[in-house]
């Protein structure tokens, strides 16, 4: 049976590979939220871009235009809802003043460390990729998942892990076996 869907591209590489300012700022992204390499930079670039070019084209209608009102409210109360625009910011405008930094802070791996689950950025990737980080009931091992505002408070250890109320670890569970053995032999 043949596969005939389409796929497009999730990231967009730079025109010019070697500029020394995009280089820069794209390492100190990398570096403080952790990423595991810069296509991840481009691929929320390649989300924002998509994001300020439909904001754009509404911006061109009249505001009395029912597409403009009606995608333009269904993009808002969706970056709303994603955490990126505020209650008090409710025009496109402020679609295309979004930055890379505002989408970074909403993944989750940037979110466990805020948290205090983590202690950095790295620790917080490892735990969600090894199961340990659940939103709400569900476990979640992508550590670009897009964290909502209403599920933020819900972001926590996993029922099955051993830092929520799962089963000790190999090495705990190793050790408390030494020590009931030491305890029997005496």
């Amino acid at each position: 049976m043949r596969n005939y869907r389409n796929f497009s591209k999730t990231a967009k590489t730079p025109l010019r590979p070697f500029e020394k300012e995009r280089l820069d700022a794209e390492m100190k992204l990398v570096g403080r939220y952790g990423l595991r390499n810069k296509r991840e930079i481009w691929r929320v670039q390649l989300v924002l871009a998509k994001i300020r070019k439909s904001a754009r084209i509404l911006l061109t209608l009249d505001e009395k235009d029912e597409r403009r009102q009606f995608e333009g409210a269904a993009l808002l109360r969706r970056l709303t809802r994603l955490g990126l625009l505020n209650e008090n910011q409710q025009r496109l405008d402020f679609v295309l003043s979004l930055g890379i930094e505002q989408f970074m802070d909403r993944r989750l791996q940037t979110q466990v460390f805020k948290a205090q689950l983590a202690n950095s950025v790295h620790e917080a990737r490892v735990k969600i990729f090894q199961r340990h980080i659940a939103v709400g009931r569900r476990i979640v091992n992508v550590p670009s998942f897009m964290v909502r505002t209403e599920s933020e408070k819900h972001i926590g250890h996993s029922l099955t892990s051993p830092y929520g109320q799962g089963r000790p670890g190999r090495v705990a569970r190793k050790k408390a076996r030494q020590n009931s053995s030491k305890g029997g032999d005496e």
